[in-house]
């Protein structure tokens, strides 16, 4: 094989590997989007891995339809992947927003297969060149799916640590496509004494080009206006940390609304309801309050109701995203409602997982408040599980006291009582309470010990704006359909197990239940 031979080979094995990062970054990016609007990233991921890798196996079966002009297709598959793949995040969250229920996942699954066809069409048609010009088969088709797979890797690694955070879906999208075209253009040029009428398809592929650029620097801020569309009040930050989307928005009357990947967290015209029922009775039901463990909370506002006793000489607050901690320390709204609860020298903050913390640490606690969001995805299921509740048992102390934030019981019944029966198999005495929480809805807790508890008993001494002593025997009484009691509709009686790691049947109930909300 000659130099020149060399060259155009090595070409493609380098091209062959970064339309590769590209592909994955696509395929990851598309799982994220799903994710983010369409709920339940498992299943989201496992729609995208599979829809994805059946779309490569129609491009390659397609490939060998073509006989000539090798690299004019390839150019022309880059310039469907970038124009395609590009415009993915923008379009989703413009159809989220304007068009019926149910296009947005049709919209999804639809670019998924496409640009899985276009990705597998791709590698053949490299392999048939790179033999075409002289080397061996053998040797052409394991260099390319080398630098196939080698790309595949650290596209993955690409979006989860810089383009997802630092980025966000719509630029990543934008710059992946815009990396897309550069390929084919270079390879275009390189190969452009092969290709008649050079000049025609080179400057499609500069205009196409232009357009990603255009919405890489402008895109988002038209998509920002798409999102604006799914939250009631006008958004007043939102960014993309490494673990989900953080939103904040205010109305005109001041309601400061946190989101956290779209599902609300509180609203400040009434939080006050929430945290004081998931705090005060525990407070008040331990023997001490020294040494408090908060899980989740990352808003401090918990933390806040917390430092109303004196007697508290430390809290440990666990959660897994420093950005939300940030944003509770840095923003004046959200400084106002926790009133800067998360620099007070009593508090200290571990940005690390719920349930490792639990697995590694030796301390022992007086409260432990699991603050938690709902178990909508299999990282967030395996913290309302029985594995990770013996955990919590475990490092209460004789005396202590437990509270699980637990959803809705109107909402979500089943899912409401598996997780009360999910504490109780660990064998600590709970009693059930639920508040209504005008943002949410009728909302859920339950309260754990390992001695018994009487609600009559429970002496609430610290200023609250909603939670009174005779109220709070009130709150543990339950409506026939809401109470876990409840006959379905074919007459039987809720079946209830607890949710384990091994059989997280969770995920699913959560699922039914909100469906429709």
């Amino acid at each position: 094989m000659n130099d020149a031979a060399k060259r155009k080979s090595n070409i493609i094995y380098w091209s062959s590997g970064i339309v590769s990062i590209c592909g994955i970054i696509f395929e990851v990016l598309f799982g994220a989007l799903g994710s983010y609007i369409l709920g339940d990233g498992v299943t989201q991921y496992t729609l995208t891995i599979s829809l994805f890798l059946t779309g490569m196996g129609i491009g390659a079966s397609l490939s060998e339809k073509v006989m000539k002009h090798l690299i004019l297709a390839f150019v022309w598959i880059e310039f469907g992947v970038a124009i395609i793949g590009g415009f993915s995040s923008f379009t989703m969250f413009g159809i989220t927003a304007f068009a019926p229920s149910g296009t947005d996942a049709l919209f999804l699954y639809s670019i998924t297969i496409l640009v899985g066809a276009l990705t597998g069409f791709e590698l053949p048609i490299l392999i048939r060149k790179a033999n075409e010009i002289g080397v061996e088969l053998n040797r052409s088709t394991a260099r390319v799916l080398f630098s196939d797979y080698a790309g595949g890797l650290i596209g993955g690694l690409m979006f989860a640590f810089f383009l997802r955070p630092q980025l966000g879906m719509v630029k990543s999208a934008f710059l992946v496509g815009c990396i897309n075209v550069t390929v084919a253009l270079i390879v275009l040029w390189l190969f452009r004494k092969e290709i008649r009428n050079f000049m025609v398809h080179a400057l499609i592929g500069l205009g196409i080009f232009i357009v990603l650029i255009i919405g890489l620097f402008f895109g988002e801020a038209t998509a920002f206006s798409f999102e604006q569309k799914m939250y009631k009040d006008p958004i007043m930050h939102m960014e993309e940390s490494r673990y989900q989307k953080i939103i904040l928005t205010q109305d005109t009357d001041e309601d400061v609304r946190l989101y956290l990947d779209g599902s609300l967290q509180f609203s400040s015209t009434d939080e006050y309801r929430y945290h004081e029922v998931l705090v005060h009775p525990t407070m008040s039901h331990a023997d001490n309050h020294e040494n408090v463990l908060i899980l989740g909370g990352g808003d401090g506002i918990a933390a806040k109701e917390v430092l109303k006793y004196e007697d508290v000489e430390k809290i440990t607050l666990v959660d897994l995203d420093p950005a939300v901690v940030e944003l509770a320390n840095t923003n004046k709204e959200l400084l106002k409602l926790n009133e800067g609860a998360l620099k007070n020298e009593k508090v200290e903050v571990k940005n690390t997982d719920a349930f490792e913390f639990l697995k590694e640490t030796d301390d022992w606690f007086d409260v432990i408040i699991v603050d938690l969001p709902d178990p909508n995805n299999e990282s967030l299921n395996k913290l309302y599980t029985k594995e990770f509740y013996s955990l919590v048992r475990n490092h209460s102390k004789p005396g202590g006291a437990i509270m699980v934030q637990a959803t809705s019981p109107v909402f979500a019944t089943e899912v409401y009582w598996t997780i009360a029966e999910t504490v109780e198999s660990t064998g600590l005495v709970t009693e059930n309470l639920h508040v209504d929480v005008p943002s949410f809805g009728n909302w859920g807790f339950v309260l754990a010990s390992r001695d018994p508890i009487d609600l009559d008993e429970i002496d609430i001494t610290v200023p609250t704006r909603f939670l009174t002593n005779d109220l709070l025997p009130a709150l543990a009484s339950f409506g026939k359909d809401e109470d876990q009691q409840i006959e379905k509709s074919n007459g039987n009686k809720l079946e209830l197990k607890p949710n384990t790691l091994i059989d997280p049947h969770l995920i699913q109930l959560y699922e039914k239940a909100w469906q429709n909300y």
